[in-house]
């Protein structure tokens, strides 16, 4: 049995990885609460729709139809949710919802096989679901290291800043302060 039988699920769930390693964002632009609730409403609509066509078809690719809407749906919220907060945390709900849905439908097309060639199928799936998400927590770790690397480094120049003023005297050592706390973000 040549591993070019699995290349669908394969590439699947490569693009799938794909998607789950984009570039890291430190805010993304935040929609309003009525934009939100509008969205909602819509991918409740195209769940329904998507589901709907799946309907027509039978058998097994009736249920890979079924878990694609799901998977569709489950990544348009999260990608709603991350637009409403655009917290870091919520982006990496994205990604791991990327993973699960893609990781779901590689599954469900496994069904098509049978013997070792389904028991290969779904394992190759299930590495490649834990390889992204393994990918999606260190995009994570990598970016709260980063904020907290920034953190450091203005502190660590805001000192320097301050150090600074302390040479001078009277109303040019407060403006000298009030310009570094201004500058570096400080109360």
């Amino acid at each position: 049995m040549s591993n070019s039988q699995f290349t669908p699920v394969r590439n699947a769930l490569a693009i799938a990885l794909l998607l789950c390693l984009p570039v890291l964002q430190a805010q993304a632009a935040t929609i309003s609460k009525v934009d939100y609730d509008a969205g909602k409403t819509r991918i409740a609509a195209e769940f329904k729709q998507d589901k709907a066509a799946c309907s027509s078809q039978a058998h097994n690719a009736k249920d890979i139809c079924i878990e694609e809407a799901k998977g569709k749906e489950k990544v348009a919220l999260a990608e709603l949710e991350f637009s409403l907060s655009g917290k870091a945390a919520d982006q990496n709900k994205v990604w791991v919802a990327k993973a699960e849905s893609a990781y779901a439908v590689a599954k469900e097309r496994c069904d098509d096989q049978s013997g070792n060639a389904k028991d290969v199928c779904v394992k190759e799936a299930k590495a490649i679901e834990v390889k992204a998400l393994a990918d999606a927590k260190l995009v994570k770790v990598v970016g709260e290291a980063k904020v907290d690397a920034a953190t450091d480094k203005r502190d660590a120049d805001y000192k320097v800043a301050i150090e600074k003023c302390d040479a001078m005297a009277g109303d040019a050592k407060a403006a000298c302060i009030n310009a570094a706390k201004a500058k570096f973000g400080k109360s």
